[in-house]
């Protein structure tokens, strides 16, 4: 089942007495608990009937006594435990103890009017164990996955969708690029957009731009491609307005993009089959012709000297192997010199 899935039987209060929310990405697992959390039992409910939990702080042996309880003036009970990656899950729940037995029944014939919720992040459960093959069998087992760079832009898009709005591919492939795979922020960032435009209007380019704090001229993006197409001029207005705004463009943060980028051009050089680059490289479609004329302006050999150079300029602006008080501006115009000659 997909989160959306599992949100839509509990909008329909169909529940199972047990959810194990597991895996990389903790944008799904925080979803659903934070639905589960507000709208399973109503505020009058709540004081008797739900208790939060966190995984350092309890452990099994506690959770299930609290399950096994009946609720009081409501149908149902519910017991969140959050961070449940910090249970000591192998001393509790493995082996032929009585502690082990306890567990195991329980998951086996959970009480039907406790709801427990499991959040599991940053690791997937470890599915050889007994108790996940009891949680899958009476209740519901969830795994969220990391979204890989390729795909944001379309998650973007779907999320958009699902909030009753448009976006731009660009737009959306924009945000992608800026703000990485954390999901929690990008939908942030997307309910902050969503209060700036009418119902029918498309999340573009300038509205990301405006809104979530990217120069529409000046940013590392906008670098990337002058470098691609080995625009000087562009170039060196890029590195001159970094040069003049270095709070807002950090030197690290440049030099990590633009790390990113020619690695990501080596790897297009190396592709056997170039039709599949969107995906080997892990970037949008919309991108790929930037790194097919990035590839074209700089063979192998270059690549690999801008790379060795981004490295070297990394370490001097670290205080290590330069000269004198030089400034991140000045280094990041001389290594832009080197870059394009």
């Amino acid at each position: 089942m997909s989160a959306s899935e599992i949100i839509r039987d509990i909008k329909a209060r169909k529940f199972k007495p047990v959810y194990l929310l597991h895996g990389e990405e903790p944008y799904y697992i925080d979803q659903i608990i934070d639905y589960i959390e507000e709208n399973v039992l109503n505020d009058m409910e709540k004081g008797f009937n739900q208790t939060v939990l966190y995984g350092k702080d309890t452990d099994m042996a506690t959770i299930l006594n609290a399950a096994k309880r009946y609720p009081m003036m409501s149908e149902y009970q519910v017991i969140i435990v959050k961070e449940a990656q910090d249970l000591k899950w192998s001393k509790e729940t493995e082996g032929s103890s009585k502690a082990a037995e306890f567990v195991q029944n329980y998951f086996e014939k959970p009480l039907s009017s406790t709801i427990l919720v499991l959040g599991y992040k940053y690791a997937n459960f470890d599915k050889r164990k007994k108790i996940f093959k009891a949680i899958s069998k009476s209740g519901v087992v969830f795994q969220s996955d990391v979204v890989r760079d390729y795909k944001l832009a379309e998650w973007i898009e779907g999320l958009v969708k699902e909030k009753g709005a448009k976006i731009a591919p660009q737009a959306a492939a924009l945000m992608a690029e800026y703000l990485g795979a954390d999901l929690s922020k990008i939908a942030n960032e997307l309910d902050k957009l969503l209060l700036n435009i009418s119902s029918n209007a498309t999340i573009d380019t300038d509205l990301v731009q405006k809104n979530i704090g990217i120069s529409k001229e000046y940013n590392v993006f906008e670098l990337q491609k002058a470098l691609a197409f080995r625009n000087v001029f562009k170039c060196n207005q890029i590195i001159n307005y970094f040069a003049d705004n270095p709070k807002s463009n950090p030197m690290v943060l440049v030099l990590a993009n633009l790390n990113a980028y020619f690695s990501k051009i080596l790897k297009y050089h190396y592709l056997p089959n170039k039709h599949d680059a969107a995906k080997e490289l892990g970037v949008n479609p919309f991108f790929v012709k930037d790194y097919e004329t990035a590839a074209k302006n700089y063979n192998v050999n270059k690549t690999f000297d801008i790379i060795s150079l981004l490295r070297e300029y990394d370490l001097k602006s670290k205080g290590l192997d330069s000269t004198g008080n030089t400034t991140d501006g000045a280094l990041l115009k001389e290594l832009l010199f080197k870059m394009m000659h």
